[in-house]
Protein backbone atom coordinates (compact mmCIF):
# COMPACT_ATOMS: atom_id res chain seq x y z
CA UNK A 1 0.00 0.00 0.00
CA UNK A 2 1.42 3.35 -0.67
CA UNK A 3 2.19 5.70 2.03
CA UNK A 4 0.16 9.07 2.12
CA UNK A 5 3.01 11.00 3.00
CA UNK A 6 4.03 11.91 -0.40
CA UNK A 7 0.72 13.16 -1.51
CA UNK A 8 0.11 14.99 1.99
CA UNK A 9 3.74 17.23 2.90
CA UNK A 10 3.51 20.82 1.51
CA UNK A 11 0.29 20.31 -0.50
CA UNK A 12 -0.76 23.59 -2.52
CA UNK A 13 -4.10 22.07 -3.73
CA UNK A 14 -6.51 24.85 -2.96
CA UNK A 15 -9.15 24.63 0.01
CA UNK A 16 -12.38 23.52 -0.99
CA UNK A 17 -15.95 23.30 0.91
CA UNK A 18 -18.90 20.80 0.78
CA UNK A 19 -22.24 21.77 -0.31
CA UNK A 20 -25.04 20.34 0.22
CA UNK A 21 -25.22 16.06 0.50
CA UNK A 22 -26.83 14.99 -2.24
CA UNK A 23 -25.00 11.36 -3.38
CA UNK A 24 -23.86 9.00 -1.39
CA UNK A 25 -21.64 6.42 -2.70
CA UNK A 26 -20.94 3.30 -0.79
CA UNK A 27 -18.00 0.65 -0.94
CA UNK A 28 -19.67 -2.59 0.55
CA UNK A 29 -16.18 -4.52 0.44
CA UNK A 30 -13.15 -4.96 -1.23
CA UNK A 31 -14.18 -8.78 -2.03
CA UNK A 32 -13.44 -8.82 -6.07
CA UNK A 33 -13.58 -11.51 -8.61
CA UNK A 34 -10.63 -9.71 -10.37
CA UNK A 35 -7.49 -8.15 -9.23
CA UNK A 36 -6.63 -4.98 -11.90
CA UNK A 37 -3.12 -3.22 -12.17
CA UNK A 38 -5.08 0.38 -11.80
CA UNK A 39 -7.23 -0.50 -8.75
CA UNK A 40 -7.13 2.30 -6.40
CA UNK A 41 -8.86 -0.18 -3.36
CA UNK A 42 -6.54 -3.24 -3.29
CA UNK A 43 -9.95 -5.52 -4.31
CA UNK A 44 -9.27 -9.31 -4.98
CA UNK A 45 -10.73 -12.75 -4.62
CA UNK A 46 -8.60 -13.46 -1.02
CA UNK A 47 -10.02 -9.57 0.64
CA UNK A 48 -12.83 -10.44 3.14
CA UNK A 49 -13.87 -6.95 4.20
CA UNK A 50 -17.75 -6.92 3.78
CA UNK A 51 -20.67 -4.31 4.77
CA UNK A 52 -22.74 -5.23 7.64
CA UNK A 53 -26.11 -5.45 7.86
CA UNK A 54 -26.30 -2.27 10.60
CA UNK A 55 -24.18 -0.10 8.85
CA UNK A 56 -26.55 -0.77 5.70
CA UNK A 57 -29.58 -0.03 8.01
CA UNK A 58 -27.62 3.19 8.83
CA UNK A 59 -27.00 3.87 5.04
CA UNK A 60 -30.60 3.79 4.66
CA UNK A 61 -31.32 6.31 7.15
CA UNK A 62 -29.33 8.97 5.82
CA UNK A 63 -31.12 7.94 2.46
CA UNK A 64 -34.18 9.42 4.10
CA UNK A 65 -32.64 13.03 4.09
CA UNK A 66 -34.07 15.56 1.94
CA UNK A 67 -31.44 16.28 -0.43
CA UNK A 68 -30.41 12.66 -1.06
CA UNK A 69 -31.09 11.62 -4.22
CA UNK A 70 -28.54 8.56 -5.58
CA UNK A 71 -26.63 6.11 -3.96
CA UNK A 72 -23.47 4.98 -5.81
CA UNK A 73 -22.53 1.02 -5.10
CA UNK A 74 -18.72 0.52 -5.47
CA UNK A 75 -16.25 -1.63 -4.19
CA UNK A 76 -14.59 -4.49 -5.21
CA UNK A 77 -17.53 -6.23 -6.66
CA UNK A 78 -20.28 -4.66 -4.76
CA UNK A 79 -22.76 -7.39 -5.65
CA UNK A 80 -20.66 -9.91 -3.96
CA UNK A 81 -21.70 -8.69 -0.57
CA UNK A 82 -24.47 -11.10 0.39
CA UNK A 83 -26.57 -7.74 1.61
CA UNK A 84 -26.28 -6.15 -1.81
CA UNK A 85 -29.45 -6.95 -3.27
CA UNK A 86 -31.62 -6.05 -0.27
CA UNK A 87 -29.76 -2.39 -0.15
CA UNK A 88 -30.29 -1.77 -3.64
CA UNK A 89 -34.15 -3.44 -3.26
CA UNK A 90 -35.15 -0.71 -0.13
CA UNK A 91 -32.89 1.95 -2.26
CA UNK A 92 -35.01 1.78 -5.06
CA UNK A 93 -38.04 1.53 -3.30
CA UNK A 94 -37.58 4.70 -1.37
CA UNK A 95 -37.13 6.80 -4.79
CA UNK A 96 -33.44 6.91 -4.56
CA UNK A 97 -31.72 6.49 -7.82
CA UNK A 98 -29.15 3.22 -7.74
CA UNK A 99 -26.08 3.17 -9.58
CA UNK A 100 -24.08 -0.14 -9.59
CA UNK A 101 -20.43 0.07 -10.55
CA UNK A 102 -20.10 -3.04 -12.24
CA UNK A 103 -16.78 -4.99 -13.58
CA UNK A 104 -18.85 -6.58 -16.04
CA UNK A 105 -17.30 -10.34 -15.65
CA UNK A 106 -19.29 -10.44 -12.43
CA UNK A 107 -22.12 -10.98 -14.30
CA UNK A 108 -20.75 -14.56 -15.97
CA UNK A 109 -19.31 -15.83 -12.80
CA UNK A 110 -21.51 -18.93 -10.57
CA UNK A 111 -24.18 -18.11 -8.34
CA UNK A 112 -24.68 -14.35 -10.57
CA UNK A 113 -25.98 -15.28 -13.87
CA UNK A 114 -29.35 -13.77 -12.58
CA UNK A 115 -27.60 -10.34 -11.78
CA UNK A 116 -28.86 -8.49 -15.24
CA UNK A 117 -32.13 -9.90 -14.64
CA UNK A 118 -32.40 -8.24 -10.76
CA UNK A 119 -30.76 -5.36 -12.50
CA UNK A 120 -33.26 -4.50 -14.56
CA UNK A 121 -36.39 -5.07 -12.37
CA UNK A 122 -34.85 -2.58 -10.16
CA UNK A 123 -33.89 -0.47 -12.54
CA UNK A 124 -30.24 -0.11 -11.81
CA UNK A 125 -28.05 2.78 -13.71
CA UNK A 126 -25.02 -0.10 -14.65
CA UNK A 127 -22.05 2.22 -15.04
CA UNK A 128 -19.28 -0.50 -16.11
CA UNK A 129 -15.35 -0.79 -16.34
CA UNK A 130 -14.13 -0.96 -19.83
CA UNK A 131 -10.66 0.45 -19.66
CA UNK A 132 -10.17 -0.09 -23.02
CA UNK A 133 -12.10 -1.03 -26.35
CA UNK A 134 -9.15 -3.56 -27.18
CA UNK A 135 -8.94 -6.83 -26.03
CA UNK A 136 -5.08 -6.84 -25.56
CA UNK A 137 -5.30 -3.59 -23.43
CA UNK A 138 -8.29 -4.79 -21.24
CA UNK A 139 -6.15 -8.30 -20.23
CA UNK A 140 -3.20 -6.53 -19.68
CA UNK A 141 -4.77 -4.27 -17.02
CA UNK A 142 -7.31 -6.83 -15.65
CA UNK A 143 -6.32 -10.21 -16.27
CA UNK A 144 -6.37 -13.01 -18.98
CA UNK A 145 -10.01 -13.73 -20.28
CA UNK A 146 -11.42 -10.56 -18.36
CA UNK A 147 -11.96 -8.60 -22.01
CA UNK A 148 -14.37 -11.71 -23.99
CA UNK A 149 -16.22 -11.98 -20.13
CA UNK A 150 -16.69 -7.99 -19.91
CA UNK A 151 -18.06 -8.19 -23.81
CA UNK A 152 -20.48 -11.10 -22.43
CA UNK A 153 -21.76 -8.61 -20.01
CA UNK A 154 -22.60 -6.22 -22.40
CA UNK A 155 -24.53 -8.03 -24.59
CA UNK A 156 -26.34 -9.74 -21.81
CA UNK A 157 -27.26 -6.42 -20.43
CA UNK A 158 -28.09 -5.48 -24.56
CA UNK A 159 -30.32 -7.87 -24.58
CA UNK A 160 -32.10 -7.04 -21.13
CA UNK A 161 -32.59 -3.31 -22.70
CA UNK A 162 -29.61 -1.63 -21.23
CA UNK A 163 -29.16 1.29 -23.60
CA UNK A 164 -32.34 0.71 -25.67
CA UNK A 165 -34.58 3.95 -26.64
CA UNK A 166 -37.44 3.81 -24.39
CA UNK A 167 -36.44 1.46 -21.85
CA UNK A 168 -35.02 3.53 -19.27
CA UNK A 169 -32.25 1.55 -18.25
CA UNK A 170 -28.61 3.30 -18.42
CA UNK A 171 -25.68 1.22 -19.03
CA UNK A 172 -22.22 3.76 -19.46
CA UNK A 173 -18.66 2.54 -19.39
CA UNK A 174 -15.68 3.82 -17.77
CA UNK A 175 -12.20 4.26 -19.42
CA UNK A 176 -9.15 4.16 -17.23
CA UNK A 177 -5.65 4.84 -18.65
CA UNK A 178 -3.36 1.89 -19.22
CA UNK A 179 -0.36 3.90 -17.63
CA UNK A 180 1.07 7.22 -16.23
CA UNK A 181 -0.72 9.67 -18.63
CA UNK A 182 -4.25 11.32 -19.01
CA UNK A 183 -7.14 10.27 -20.21
CA UNK A 184 -8.11 12.01 -24.15
CA UNK A 185 -10.87 13.79 -24.59
CA UNK A 186 -14.18 12.22 -23.22
CA UNK A 187 -16.28 13.05 -26.24
CA UNK A 188 -14.22 11.68 -29.24
CA UNK A 189 -13.49 8.42 -27.06
CA UNK A 190 -16.53 8.02 -26.53
CA UNK A 191 -17.15 8.05 -30.45
CA UNK A 192 -14.59 5.57 -31.16
CA UNK A 193 -15.81 3.24 -28.53
CA UNK A 194 -19.10 3.40 -30.09
CA UNK A 195 -18.19 2.45 -33.34
CA UNK A 196 -15.70 -0.05 -32.45
CA UNK A 197 -18.15 -1.80 -29.99
CA UNK A 198 -21.11 -1.64 -32.33
CA UNK A 199 -18.70 -2.79 -35.50
CA UNK A 200 -17.62 -5.58 -34.09
CA UNK A 201 -20.11 -6.95 -31.40
CA UNK A 202 -23.37 -4.93 -32.17
CA UNK A 203 -23.08 -3.61 -28.20
CA UNK A 204 -24.56 -0.62 -27.94
CA UNK A 205 -24.53 2.21 -24.59
CA UNK A 206 -25.38 5.16 -23.32
CA UNK A 207 -22.35 7.29 -22.18
CA UNK A 208 -18.51 6.71 -21.39
CA UNK A 209 -16.65 8.39 -18.43
CA UNK A 210 -13.35 9.07 -18.43
CA UNK A 211 -11.25 8.97 -15.38
CA UNK A 212 -8.11 9.81 -14.41
CA UNK A 213 -5.88 6.85 -12.49
CA UNK A 214 -5.25 8.39 -9.30
CA UNK A 215 -1.50 7.68 -7.57
CA UNK A 216 -2.79 6.15 -4.57
CA UNK A 217 -2.75 2.21 -3.56
CA UNK A 218 -1.64 -0.49 -6.14
CA UNK A 219 -1.61 1.77 -8.72
CA UNK A 220 0.72 4.35 -6.74
CA UNK A 221 2.76 1.25 -5.52
CA UNK A 222 3.50 0.49 -9.00
CA UNK A 223 4.52 4.34 -9.84
CA UNK A 224 6.72 4.34 -6.96
CA UNK A 225 8.28 0.73 -8.52
CA UNK A 226 8.72 2.14 -11.78
CA UNK A 227 10.31 5.18 -10.64
CA UNK A 228 7.69 6.86 -12.14
CA UNK A 229 5.26 8.83 -9.17
CA UNK A 230 7.23 12.28 -9.18
CA UNK A 231 6.80 12.50 -13.26
CA UNK A 232 3.17 11.52 -12.83
CA UNK A 233 2.29 14.08 -9.96
CA UNK A 234 4.16 16.68 -11.96
CA UNK A 235 2.19 16.10 -14.84
CA UNK A 236 -0.96 16.07 -12.60
CA UNK A 237 -0.04 19.36 -11.13
CA UNK A 238 1.36 21.11 -14.35
CA UNK A 239 -2.01 19.77 -15.76
CA UNK A 240 -4.34 21.50 -13.65
CA UNK A 241 -7.20 23.18 -14.92
CA UNK A 242 -9.05 25.68 -12.62
CA UNK A 243 -12.48 25.52 -14.24
CA UNK A 244 -12.80 21.91 -12.69
CA UNK A 245 -12.94 23.10 -9.11
CA UNK A 246 -16.45 24.25 -9.50
CA UNK A 247 -17.70 20.38 -10.74
CA UNK A 248 -15.44 18.66 -8.03
CA UNK A 249 -17.75 15.59 -6.55
CA UNK A 250 -16.71 15.96 -3.32
CA UNK A 251 -18.42 18.76 -2.86
CA UNK A 252 -21.99 17.25 -3.07
CA UNK A 253 -20.94 13.67 -2.47
CA UNK A 254 -19.74 11.60 1.15
CA UNK A 255 -17.61 8.31 0.25
CA UNK A 256 -18.97 6.00 3.38
CA UNK A 257 -16.30 2.97 3.81
CA UNK A 258 -17.36 -1.00 4.71
CA UNK A 259 -17.34 0.04 8.32
CA UNK A 260 -19.67 2.97 7.64
CA UNK A 261 -16.71 5.83 8.32
CA UNK A 262 -16.86 9.28 6.00
CA UNK A 263 -14.74 10.76 3.89
CA UNK A 264 -14.53 13.16 1.27
CA UNK A 265 -14.30 10.91 -1.75
CA UNK A 266 -13.10 7.41 -2.67
CA UNK A 267 -9.51 8.34 -2.96
CA UNK A 268 -9.24 9.86 0.42
CA UNK A 269 -11.35 6.57 1.74
CA UNK A 270 -8.18 4.31 0.93
CA UNK A 271 -5.61 7.22 2.01
CA UNK A 272 -7.53 6.96 5.76
CA UNK A 273 -8.07 10.87 5.50
CA UNK A 274 -11.64 10.21 7.57
CA UNK A 275 -13.83 12.97 7.82
CA UNK A 276 -13.75 14.58 11.68
CA UNK A 277 -16.92 15.22 13.83
CA UNK A 278 -17.07 18.62 14.66
CA UNK A 279 -17.99 18.52 18.22
CA UNK A 280 -16.40 14.76 19.62
CA UNK A 281 -13.70 15.34 17.11
CA UNK A 282 -13.36 11.41 16.43
CA UNK A 283 -13.79 9.63 13.17
CA UNK A 284 -16.78 10.62 11.34
CA UNK A 285 -19.01 7.56 10.96
CA UNK A 286 -22.50 7.28 9.04
CA UNK A 287 -24.77 6.91 12.36
CA UNK A 288 -23.79 9.86 13.05
CA UNK A 289 -24.29 11.97 9.49
CA UNK A 290 -28.14 12.84 10.79
CA UNK A 291 -26.94 14.56 14.07
CA UNK A 292 -24.37 16.66 11.92
CA UNK A 293 -24.47 20.00 9.42
CA UNK A 294 -22.15 19.53 6.71
CA UNK A 295 -22.75 22.12 4.53
CA UNK A 296 -19.56 24.30 3.84
CA UNK A 297 -17.54 21.93 6.00
CA UNK A 298 -13.94 22.06 4.67
CA UNK A 299 -13.02 19.21 2.41
CA UNK A 300 -9.74 17.32 3.11
CA UNK A 301 -7.16 18.04 0.08
CA UNK A 302 -3.81 16.49 -0.54
CA UNK A 303 -1.78 16.60 -3.91
CA UNK A 304 -4.08 13.35 -5.52
CA UNK A 305 -6.83 15.96 -5.80
CA UNK A 306 -4.71 17.34 -8.60
CA UNK A 307 -5.45 13.55 -10.43
CA UNK A 308 -9.14 15.31 -10.58
CA UNK A 309 -8.36 18.58 -11.71
CA UNK A 310 -6.01 17.89 -14.57
CA UNK A 311 -7.09 17.99 -18.21
CA UNK A 312 -9.97 17.72 -18.47
CA UNK A 313 -11.02 16.48 -15.39
CA UNK A 314 -11.92 13.50 -13.39
CA UNK A 315 -14.93 12.30 -11.37
CA UNK A 316 -17.19 9.11 -10.63
CA UNK A 317 -19.03 10.59 -13.51
CA UNK A 318 -16.31 11.77 -16.19
CA UNK A 319 -14.38 14.67 -17.72
CA UNK A 320 -15.75 17.26 -16.10
CA UNK A 321 -14.54 19.83 -19.26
Amino acid sequence: MLDTWPLLQNSQFPEIHRSPLEILQVNLGYLCNQTCLHCHVNAGPNRTELMTEQTITDILKVLKQPNVHTLDLTGGAPEMNPLFRELVSEATSMGIKVIDRCNLSILSEPGFEDLTEFFTRQKVEIVASLPCYLEENVDGQRGKGVYQKSIEGLKKLNQAGYAMDGTGLRLNLVYNPTGPYLPPGQQQLETDYKKFLEDNFQIQFNQLFTITNMPIARFGSSLISQGKFEEYMLLLKDSMNLANMNGLMCKNQLSIDWLGYVYDCDFNQMLKLNLQHPKTHQNLHIRDITDVDMNNMDIIVADHCFGCTAGHGSSCGGALG
